[in-house]
């Protein structure tokens, strides 16, 4: 079966232009070597990828030819205690790392505010305009 066709039915790409693009991108890998999405994949196959930036490892268990309800999904690959062990510890730091979206105090100006920007970025500009005739 095409590992394309395999990514979308186990549901890691909504669709299979998706993991087509992640296929290009070089972000899957077939036991240990990157895939183009012709490649066939089979049970025991080790597959490699990124998702949403986070590393995933699975083991294929089973193929479809058609895309299933998530339960059916899930039972065609095993994640690898490794893959979900950093993806727990990935998940980890997110949580208590500093959003940086937060330190934006007051968002952008407003209209009254832009003008008062302006106007003291114009009397600023005048101020050190005026030129230093050397004679």
């Amino acid at each position: 079966m095409r590992i394309d066709k395999w990514l979308w039915a186990a549901r890691f790409f909504k669709t299979r232009a998706l993991a087509v693009e992640q296929l290009d991108r070089g972000r899957v890998r077939v036991n240990g070597q990157e895939a183009k999405p012709s490649r066939d994949v089979r049970a025991g196959d080790t597959v490699e990828m990124l998702q949403s930036g986070v590393p995933r490892t699975v083991i294929v268990h089973g193929l479809s030819l058609q895309r299933g309800p998530a339960g059916v999904a899930q039972a065609l690959y095993a994640e690898t205690p490794d893959s979900l062990a950093l993806r727990e510890r990935l998940a980890d730091q997110r949580r208590v790392s500093h959003e940086p979206a937060m330190s934006i105090e007051h968002g952008r100006p407003t209209k009254r505010d832009r003008r008062h920007l302006d106007q003291a970025q114009h009397q600023w500009d005048n101020r050190w305009s005026a030129s230093i005739d050397p004679t």
